[in-house]
């Protein structure tokens, strides 16, 4: 729905299965199968995955590469903030509640917080001040990091909004914030 959203406001818009190599996602039956599908997803091959994106975009759909951007929910808003440390080429990210810090391990070896001073594009972080999964405290810290490395990245927090705000097919939604983080 996001996708086609996007794409009706003119943009070329591709909503990628990142971790199809993994499992099928939509045959999962709770959500402890849907994360260890996800989980199980290496960055690097996120990364070049969203890289083949960015391609086939410009070149089969005459996309303007030189505007390239990227946005993500939860999962895929930690993906934003790698990405952007990643291609050089982008322009721009929007990162909708992803989490900032966390675990590491082989095949997630860096978080966002990791990378703020990497970042080649500035990224808007759209985050639920009531975010049981994410806490305002990593929120704080990430932003003192892109401060340090003078990114113009920047973050939107909305007071009483819980993980998910976007989602309206969820219980978390909230139609306020869903409709201001989408006009950002």
């Amino acid at each position: 729905d996001t996708c086609r959203r996007a794409a009706h406001e003119g943009f070329v818009a591709i909503a990628p299965e990142l971790y199809a190599r993994q499992g099928k996602a939509g045959e999962c039956e709770t959500r402890e199968a849907l994360f260890a599908i996800v989980g199980a997803a290496p960055d690097a091959q996120v990364m070049t995955d969203l890289d083949a994106c960015a391609d086939f975009a410009a070149n089969a759909c005459r996309a303007d590469a030189t505007r390239l951007g990227v946005t993500g929910f939860c999962w895929g808003g930690r993906i934003v903030w790698l990405y952007a440390a990643h291609n050089p080429g982008l322009r721009a990210g929007v990162a909708w509640y992803g989490r900032l810090a966390g675990d590491t391990d082989p095949r997630h070896p860096r978080q966002p917080l990791d990378v703020a001073a990497e970042l080649h594009a500035p990224v808007l972080g759209l985050y639920g001040g009531a975010d049981q999964g994410i806490p305002l405290e990593s929120v704080e810290r990430m932003k003192a990091a892109l401060e340090a490395a003078h990114s113009k990245s920047e973050f939107v927090v909305y007071d009483g909004a819980p993980h998910a705000f976007h989602a309206d097919y969820r219980a978390s939604f909230q139609l306020e914030p869903a409709r201001d983080g989408w006009k950002r």
